[in-house]
């Protein structure tokens, strides 16, 4: 690992990331709502074929939520890559995913992405980096949505005294609790089975970290074999949401939490839970055959479909 250059409380305030400028179109959309487990119970699904196909005349696909984490490209690797903070790459967990939707996303645009550092914690072992970024259409300038990404960067921790080890938050962590899983019985529950080859799918998306596809690579990192993208469950998660709660309308979703809890290997069952507080649905995630949660937390609501 490269010397790290001395601790620089300014450097870390004032650092500026690259504004990052990127074009989409509903191939690309298309794409990636089958990478998350659209029409794959049924190709014809009448609530998701919409994600893919122009259905009943209509002029363009529709697009899911929770492809808004596409739109900054590769922040997650960038946000990462501050002056003083060298990490092995497979040491990196992503530790939770926040997504605010201010405009239904459209099917095809290009936008312009402002990075920015939302926190920096040093844990000793260990540093966790929050990275804010907020994606503009570039025609009309209008602000899409704000992604909240929190990584636990193994390793990296250390950079500051340890008598006063190094905290920095843009914002207050305790207006974001964490989510409580409700004993009583789920409002609905959906099951989903992971294809072998869904994260080689998921990863024609953008995120080709050899982790999801590379068995040598895999093992190195402590895993039996490559595993799932957690953004990749986030978004089956998020999916099996819009179909059971918001009776296939993604346009009902306002904002996205989640917390990635383990890891998910592809060919496992994926059994998401959800419950309804007002127009905040709870969600956990589990896997069937570990019976192990992998996934937690919310999805805010613009309103409750009429039928439930």
């Amino acid at each position: 690992m490269a010397k790290r250059s001395p601790f620089n409380h300014d450097l870390v305030i004032s650092h500026k990331f690259p504004e990052t400028t990127k074009s989409y179109t509903e191939r690309d959309v298309a794409i990636y709502a089958l990478g998350v487990g659209a029409c794959g119970k049924d190709a014809v699904d009448r609530d998701e074929l919409k994600y893919v196909y122009h259905e009943n005349g209509q002029h363009f696909i529709q697009v899911l939520p929770t492809f808004a984490v596409l739109l900054p490209g590769f922040a997650l690797k960038t946000g990462t890559e501050l002056p003083f903070l060298p990490y092995d790459p497979r040491l990196l967990l992503h530790g939770e995913q926040c997504i605010e939707i201010y405009k239904p996303l459209p099917s095809s645009a290009t936008v312009y992405t402002n990075i920015s550092l939302a926190g920096l914690h040093d844990k000793g072992k260990a540093a966790i980096v929050e990275v804010e970024t907020k994606s503009y259409d570039k025609e009309s300038g209008e602000l899409l949505c704000m992604c909240r990404t929190t990584s636990y960067v193994r390793g990296a921790g250390g950079f500051s005294p340890s008598s006063c080890p190094y905290s920095y938050s843009t914002y207050a962590k305790n207006l974001v609790p964490a989510v409580k899983i409700p004993e009583s019985q789920p409002f609905v529950v959906y099951e989903d089975c992971i294809q072998q080859s869904q994260a080689l799918l998921y990863r024609l998306s953008g995120d080709y970290n050899p982790l999801h596809s590379d068995l040598v690579f895999a093992s190195a990192a402590g895993f039996s074999r490559p595993i799932l993208h957690g953004l990749c469950s986030l978004g089956f998660a998020v999916r099996a949401i819009v179909k059971c709660i918001c009776r296939g309308d993604p346009t009902m979703v306002k904002a996205i939490s989640g917390r990635f809890l383990l890891h998910v290997y592809p060919g496992e069952t994926l059994i998401t839970e959800m419950w309804l507080d007002g127009l905040r649905v709870v969600y956990q995630s589990k896997v069937k055959e570990r019976n192990r949660a992998v996934l937690s937390g919310y999805v805010e609501l613009h309103r409750l479909s009429s039928s439930l």
